[in-house]
């Protein structure tokens, strides 16, 4: 996998470019936001092969790192994953809300810098390619198939009918099948909002979920965190 690393700091970047390359990825690094911009850009206009996943830090020396993240979105949709030691809760909404697709506080642990890039790729791959882990653009878990392009939802064969923001929820947690997903995250991605005045409404398309589908325990309530799917067996 071809990986953008957008960090101003040499010896981290260096360090982090060696682990992953340990680990299969084809690293370029870009020193500050124009860097990171100028790799994007011919890769968005498809002059080059596509990254699979960009590592952004916040703190570049030339530009706000949340200003570079709303222009990579605006060229591409490649998953983006922010570094900061920013760890506020505001901090993360806004990343969020600009696009990103995930968010890590340093210092982080390269175990699980490495499963949430795995993470947000498998997830690009199943929600908008159709292919990889999902076949034609198909989740299967236990006894729920989840066909993303006709956004139709069936248990043991029996369609279920779910509103928009019923699939986007039910799709977005089941493409991680036990990730834990934070509430202001949640909310961000299916509401495109920010968490404030909304986390009942979140409650009651969870509680809404579980009805339709007649499996309460399809989706596990995180006290004081999120939500996750738990994985029915086949």
């Amino acid at each position: 996998m071809r990986l953008l690393l957008v960090e101003d700091d040499d010896h981290v970047a260096a360090a982090l470019s060696a682990i992953l390359a340990r680990h299969g990825f084809h690293v370029t690094h870009a020193r500050n936001g124009e860097e990171a911009l100028q790799a994007v850009l011919p890769a968005a206009h498809g002059e080059r092969p596509s990254y699979g996943v960009i590592l952004l830090d916040l703190g570049l020396p030339d530009q706000d790192g949340y200003q570079v993240c709303g222009r990579i979105r605006k060229l591409t949709a490649t998953p983006v994953i922010m570094v900061t030691a920013r760890a506020d809760v505001r901090s993360r909404i806004h990343g969020l809300n600009l696009g990103a697709d995930d968010y890590v506080v340093k210092p982080y642990d390269t175990g699980e810098l490495l499963a949430r890039i795995h993470a947000v790729s498998r997830r690009t791959a199943a929600g908008e390619d159709g292919t990889g882990a999902a076949e034609e653009g198909t989740l299967r878990l236990g006894q729920v198939t989840i066909a993303l392009p006709t956004r139709r939802v069936s248990v043991d064969g029996d369609e279920v009918a779910l509103t928009r923001k019923e699939f986007d929820l039910l799709a977005l947690l089941a493409q991680r099948p036990g990730v834990v997903f934070r509430r202001e995250q949640i909310i961000s991605e299916v509401w495109r909002t920010s968490w404030e005045g909304t986390g009942r409404t979140l409650e009651v398309h969870v509680a809404s979920l579980r009805s339709k589908l007649r499996m309460p325990a399809l989706i596990e309530t995180v006290r004081g965190v999120g939500y996750r799917l738990v994985a029915p067996a086949a």
